[in-house]
C-alpha cells in the first residue's frame, strides 16, 4: 500500500496488493478508517496565541487551556484551504478568556451574531464549533459569552 488518502492519511490498497492479498488489505483500510473515527482526539494548547491546521479539522477538538487571555485564530484559505463543512471545536478549559478570530480579518469572516462580522469570546469551560461554509467564511456557533 504505497499511497494514502489526502485528509486522513488511510493506506489505499493497490491493485497488486488487491490481487496477492485482497482481504488483508481490505481489513487493514476498514481497521485503519474504525481506529481514525472512534473518538475526538484532544490538541491540548496552553500558550496565548494558536492557529488552527489540517489536523483540528479531522476530528479534534482544541483544548484553550491559559491563564492570560488567548486567541484561537482561523487561518486565510491561501494559508489553508479548510473544505467547506469543515468543522473546527474549540473548548475554553484555562481561566483565560478565548477569542476566536481570523489569521487576516480583511480576508477571513468570522460570524457569530447573524451577518455581522465578529470575534466570539467563549464562556468559561464552553465549546463552539467552526464551520467554514464558503471561501474564507466562517460561523461560530456554541457556548459564546
Amino acid at each position: 500500500m504505497a499511497t494514502t488518502t489526502t485528509n486522513f492519511g488511510f493506506d489505499i490498497p493497490q491493485s497488486s496488493d488487491l490481487v496477492k492479498n485482497g482481504a488483508t488489505a481490505i481489513a487493514e483500510l476498514g481497521q485503519d478508517i474504525d481506529t481514525k473515527f472512534a473518538g475526538l482526539t484532544v490538541n491540548a494548547q496552553t500558550g496565548t496565541t494558536y492557529t488552527a491546521v489540517k489536523a483540528d479539522g479531522l476530528n479534534s477538538i482544541c483544548t484553550m487551556d491559559n491563564a492570560s487571555a488567548n486567541t484561537f485564530r482561523i487561518p486565510t484559505d491561501a494559508t489553508y484551504d479548510f473544505p467547506i463543512g469543515t468543522t473546527l471545536l474549540v473548548y475554553m478549559k484555562g481561566a483565560g478568556v478565548t477569542t476566536i478570530n481570523a489569521v487576516t480579518s480583511g480576508t477571513t469572516t468570522i460570524n457569530s451574531a447573524g451577518a455581522t462580522a465578529a470575534a466570539p469570546v467563549l464562556a468559561r469551560y464552553k465549546s463552539a464549533a467552526c464551520i467554514k461554509v464558503a471561501a474564507n467564511s466562517w460561523i461560530v456557533v456554541g457556548g459564546i459569552a
